[in-house]
């Protein structure tokens, strides 16, 4: 049997057939099950066995980075790039972000000048690779205004993305999100964390962001202050906004209720289910789901111009959520 270039030196390595694969394989599934350190190990014994192709060496490059192994995660990365991967932009985020936490700012900054002028960027991606481009720019020109040049600490670079996202209009913002829900956002995980605990966030968006973390099941520790609470959790376990216990309760009592009256049940529904993204991770703290769902009902039947003897406190509770949940200028 030929012996495998990669394990020249090293005397020779026996492959059975579908070794390789296999490896690959069983690597690319501990990735996907968040066991990073176990996937890593497997990665690179099957490439000293052989060639990977482009979705393992992806899923190679964002497991090394999860397990914050960056130095080798760009290594992977510019395999990657040099043979012209299909998700091209997605490895490129990732490889421009793993050359962040190494500190090149100014290496990103070259990148991205030679993307814009080989003309390789495409129209929907040149504002947010400019905002990328101006954000190492900054930071590049601040360590170079040191003596000695010194490191960006974690804090100081999470504060500046934190600080451009604020700089951003609520429909940039809602226009941003809707992107990311489309894309891997493990190369952004830090970002959105630093922008989800700035206390000038306004907690809708808090929330939208979070969802994110929750349902790419991000494995961090993340600090969400928001309507006079504060609780920390990581979205790896965490439930959605109606997976949580109140939600389940509120909206069986409202289903209940107004069986016979659609319209009002359906209006009472999307109230809701605005109101528990708002709250997330929180739910209608202080009040029992009756006395909520009672609320709901109460608060629609008004809107639909029904008089009605209703509990004001509640009402105006929710009254305070829905204003939170519109992000008009």
């Amino acid at each position: 049997m030929k012996e495998n270039k990669k394990n020249k030196g090293h005397g020779k390595v026996i492959l059975f057939p579908g070794m390789t694969d296999r490896l690959f394989n069983e690597a690319k599934h501990m990735a996907e099950n968040n066991q990073y350190k176990e996937a890593n190990e497997l990665f690179e014994q099957a490439l000293l066995l052989g060639e990977g192709d482009e979705m393992s060496l992806s899923i190679f490059a964002y497991s090394l980075y999860e397990e914050k192994n960056f130095e080798r995660a760009k290594q992977v990365c510019e395999e990657l790039l040099a043979i012209g991967p299909n998700m091209y932009f997605e490895v490129m985020e990732l490889y421009l972000t793993i050359c962040m936490q190494l500190r090149q700012f100014k290496q990103v900054e070259k990148i991205i000048e030679s993307l814009f002028d080989e003309q390789l960027i495409p129209d929907h991606e040149v504002e947010k690779f400019e905002r990328l481009k101006n954000l190492n720019a900054h930071i590049a020109e601040n360590q170079e205004s040191h003596f000695q040049a010194p490191i960006i600490e974690d804090d100081e670079l999470e504060e500046f993305m934190a600080t451009e996202f604020l700089n951003m209009s609520a429909q940039q913002q809602m226009m941003l999100i809707q992107e990311l829900t489309e894309k891997n956002i493990r190369p952004y995980s830090i970002e959105l964390k630093a922008i989800i605990e700035n206390d000038a966030i306004q907690p809708f968006i808090k929330s939208l962001l979070l969802i994110l973390l929750v349902e790419q099941e991000i494995n961090m520790t993340v600090t969400v202050t928001k309507l006079d609470q504060s609780k920390e959790l990581n979205p790896v376990n965490f439930p959605l906004p109606t997976k949580l216990p109140q939600y389940k309760e509120i909206t069986e009592i409202i289903a209940d209720q107004l069986a016979q009256e659609p319209s009002t049940l359906e209006f009472a529904q999307h109230l809701i289910d605005k109101h528990a993204i708002v709250l997330y991770p929180y739910e209608w703290s202080g009040y029992s789901s009756e006395e909520v769902a009672a609320g709901y009902i109460d608060y629609v039947k008004t809107m639909f111009g029904e008089e009605r003897e209703k509990n004001d406190e509640i009402v105006t509770f929710l009254q305070n959520i829905e204003k939170m949940s519109d992000l008009q200028e």
